[in-house]
């Protein structure tokens, strides 16, 4: 805050400089300074902490501090006032804006929007959770990955049964590897017909749709951000999506097809395609849900069973037997969606 003068000064009463401290501090604890001393700073005449003393001329006498208190708290309160004034008038103006909406618009990002970004687990978790009771008669999910572990769909089990106990039917998709765990063929016999599962090579990143209402797809690489979409179109969009790979799907309890040539497992004709297609041993791996490691073991058993000896010379060997092309029931091209896993409703 600046006392008087400020406009003269770089600095206001409460925030002397170091000769005007000196001598202030001089004046009050002599009662007062002589003229001569008091010319080293002139700022404390201007702002008003020395005055001239009635008996002597000569001298000049302080302010005393309660009363500089006093003048100091009354720019404060003065401030303070006219920073209140500023706010009453911009709420005001708010108000008077979004009165002109009427109301009908909704706050971006806000709750009842068409896309809510939810941002950290805890409320991911907590929107799944609040879908999840809302629901009354179908959820839809992709499950991308590799086997499901235990403690996953251990985690979310209490969920899938209310919903079973509420008649809610369950269609699942999952990559064929996911065949393998014994956590999920556990928890199919647990949930008995409420749950219909089916399986590709590969699937697109995790997808949640409840009553064909309201989806949850993954907004990050480190799956710590998921949007919730409400709006019709882009759910129903979705819905599509899901339904064209739950026909090309394969059900859990049907075998995997033979693949077109023998002594190549159905496995490494859709790693063949993928390879065909120019993707590295990670990507390759990602989108069939397996690790590298597994997946560079199938590659070196495809090379070994088409006799090449070089990448350069499988991926020759490959589209010469005819394997560049997808697997019966892989994934259409181009059905992706950004990000990885996020949590889901198991």
């Amino acid at each position: 805050m600046a006392g008087h003068g400020t406009e003269q000064h770089p600095h206001g009463a409460d925030r002397l400089c170091e000769i005007g401290d000196r001598v202030y501090s001089r004046a009050v604890r002599r009662g007062r300074v002589t003229r001569t001393d008091a010319a080293q700073a002139p700022c404390l005449l201007d702002l008003a902490l020395l005055h001239p003393d009635p008996d002597d001329m000569d001298w000049l006498v302080p302010t005393a501090p309660q009363e500089v208190m006093t003048r100091l708290l009354r720019g404060v309160y003065d401030e303070v006032s006219a920073s209140q004034r500023r706010v009453g008038a911009a709420v005001a103006a708010v108000e008077r804006y979004a009165g002109l909406g009427g109301g009908t618009q909704p706050a971006a990002g806000g709750e009842g929007s068409a896309i809510r970004v939810l941002d950290g687990p805890a409320r991911i978790q907590a929107a799944l959770d609040e879908a999840t009771d809302a629901c009354t008669s179908e959820v839809l999910t992709v499950q991308p990955g590799g086997i499901r572990r235990e403690h996953e769909l251990t985690e979310g089990l209490h969920r899938a049964l209310a919903l079973r106990s509420r008649g809610v039917r369950m269609r699942d998709l999952y990559n064929h590897v996911a065949r393998h765990g014994q956590g999920l063929l556990h928890y199919l016999e647990l949930m008995g017909d409420a749950v219909e599962a089916r399986t590709l090579d590969e699937v697109i990143e995790r997808l949640i749709l409840f009553d064909r209402t309201v989806a949850f797809i993954p907004a990050n690489a480190d799956r710590t951000v998921a949007l919730e979409l409400r709006h019709p179109g882009l759910v129903a969009y979705l819905a599509t999506v899901f339904e064209r790979l739950w026909r090309a799907a394969i059900p859990l309890t049907a075998a995997i097809p033979e693949p077109r040539i023998e002594g190549i497992s159905h496995r490494e004709q859709s790693i063949a395609a993928l390879l065909a297609e120019g993707h590295q041993d990670a990507v390759i791996a990602e989108r069939l849900g397996i690790s590298v490691r597994t997946c560079r073991a199938h590659i070196a058993r495809l090379s070994e069973t088409l006799g090449a000896a070089s990448r350069t010379q499988l991926g020759v060997r490959i589209a010469q037997v005819g394997l560049d092309a997808p697997a019966p029931d892989a994934a259409p091209a181009g059905l992706s969606l950004p990000g990885q896993e996020s949590p889901s409703v198991r």
